[in-house]
């Protein structure tokens, strides 16, 4: 039996996940999918360290887990790793950001023209938060959900802190470096295009690399396959 820990992405909560974890404990394993802390129905106000306190939460947990990282979560999971390499048996990688070290999210979208996401945020007045233009967002990340799933995830949607993408991950050889990672791939994906996510793949790479034909949320559009891709990895 393996011990999931699935880590949802910006602006979402572990709700995301509600589809994939039944799925996931009737085939006999364990999960949790926080609400990390912030987002989701969490109102834990944000500091100013947001990457380690999002980080500080996975690492209190206890047993040996398979890590998964969607979207933004893919920085919070190598944060982890780096921390706590030892508690983990895989690290994955679900259509999300594996960056390396001193690279920020935001630093990494900014080098990218065109860009879909950066291209949509909008930072709140007090430049603590931003959001996503809710005209765009349905694109950007449910293009292959059915419309009624797209709108309810749209209205679950919470801030951002903008500390969470702009803080720069750290990661070695010798910590992070050391821990098994996969990479789920969405070939699909409009928000992380499939070429960005084969080109940090390829700079640090996961085995295996699995391919799923589906936009950036797999989690409503296609669940039964994601289950399917998370249990041949545990």
């Amino acid at each position: 039996m393996a011990n999931f820990i699935l880590i949802h992405g910006a602006w979402h909560g572990g709700w995301c996940w509600e589809r994939v974890v039944p799925l996931l404990r009737a085939a006999g394993h364990g999960v949790l999918a926080p609400d990390l802390p912030g987002m989701g129905d969490d109102r834990t106000p944000f500091g100013p360290a947001v990457l380690s306190d999002l980080a500080d939460w996975v690492c209190a947990q206890t047993e040996p887990v398979v890590l998964v990282g969607h979207s933004r979560g893919g920085v919070v999971i190598s944060e982890v790793a780096e921390r706590v390499p030892d508690r983990i048996s895989r690290l994955v990688y679900l259509t999300a950001f594996l960056l390396p070290d001193g690279q920020s999210l935001m630093g990494f979208n900014g080098t990218v023209q065109n860009d879909a996401v950066a291209g949509s945020l909008r930072i709140s007045d007090d430049g603590q938060t931003c959001t996503i233009d809710p005209g765009r967002s349905p694109d950007i990340f449910y293009g292959g959900c059915a419309g009624a799933d797209a709108s309810a995830c749209l209205a679950r949607l919470t801030p951002e802190p903008l500390a969470a993408v702009t803080t720069p991950v750290r990661v070695t050889p010798q910590r992070f470096g050391t821990v098994p990672r996969a990479y789920i791939e969405a070939t699909d994906d409009h928000a992380i295009r499939i070429g960005r996510q084969r080109a940090m793949h390829a700079a640090l790479p996961c085995d295996p690399v699995i391919t799923l034909a589906c936009d950036h949320s797999p989690f409503y559009s296609m669940p039964d396959r994601l289950a399917q891709a998370l249990l041949a990895l545990a």
